[in-house]
């Protein structure tokens, strides 16, 4: 036989307020259920979000403390990312003219060495040979760094004490003075091949390149024309081996 349980009564609070349940003394029977106390009622707190005018009225308050509310935004004052970055977009694009024009070049540009211009400059090369059939990007990088340390250890046997050659300064300036190569690296894609005019032309680009790196090493480190054969020739070699990967 089912045994019956009694239920009792369930009672929601109402919106009035109502008495809070006090037991009486020797009193046993247990309080209504899912009855609570009232509780105090308390506005919530509006904070506006007002567009900001042109006019000249004064900031809202919030609990005494005046919010700012002006035009400008967060991120104004903010530096731009390429600066975070180290990416002088305006010091890579006068470098890459003077490089340009051989005759007018300015050393005094060259003075601070980035590695931007000259990693874009290797992955244009690369790029360009991957157009021919050739991926080449890692014999590019590998080759600019023993290069530099080529030119480096080179350089400071030549000049000494005199020398003050760093190795970054070193990697920017070879890595800008392949600007060269990029351009016959871009022609080389309608020249035939196997013949005779693209080891002119390559020849070319190659006087170019070991012209201007010669003359920025000489200058900006202060050794004197007495060496310029002894460098021209070691960085006639580099550009040399970058001529035979378009070449070939």
């Amino acid at each position: 036989m089912a045994k019956e349980f009694t239920v009792r009564p369930v009672i929601f609070p109402s919106s009035t307020p109502s008495t809070p349940y006090t037991r009486r003394p020797g009193s046993s029977s247990p309080p209504p259920p899912f009855q609570t106390a009232p509780r105090a009622s308390s506005p919530l707190p509006f904070i506006p979000f007002d567009i900001p005018s042109t006019s000249s009225a004064p900031p809202p308050l919030y609990s005494g403390v005046p919010i700012a509310s002006s035009s400008s935004g967060y991120f104004e004052d903010e530096p731009p990312l390429l600066e975070e970055l180290g990416i002088n977009t305006r010091q890579i694009w006068r470098k890459t003219v003077s490089i340009l024009n051989p005759i007018r070049l300015d050393p005094v540009l060259h003075e601070d060495g980035d590695l931007s211009g000259p990693f874009m400059f290797l992955l244009s090369f690369g790029l360009f040979q991957l157009l021919a059939g050739k991926f080449y990007f890692g014999i590019v990088l590998g080759w600019v760094i023993i290069a530099s340390l080529f030119l480096y250890s080179t350089f400071n046997m030549i000049a000494g004490r005199n020398g003050c050659l760093d190795l970054y300064r070193c990697f920017s300036i070879i890595g800008y003075c392949m600007l060269p190569m990029v351009i016959f690296s871009a022609g080389s894609l309608f020249l035939p091949h196997g013949g005779t005019l693209i080891f002119a032309i390559g020849m070319v680009f190659v006087f170019w390149s070991t012209w201007v790196c010669t003359s920025l090493l000489l200058r900006l480190a202060s050794c004197g024309d007495e060496h310029r054969g002894l460098v021209g020739y070691a960085c006639w070699l580099v550009y040399l081996l970058f001529s035979l990967l378009v070449i070939f």
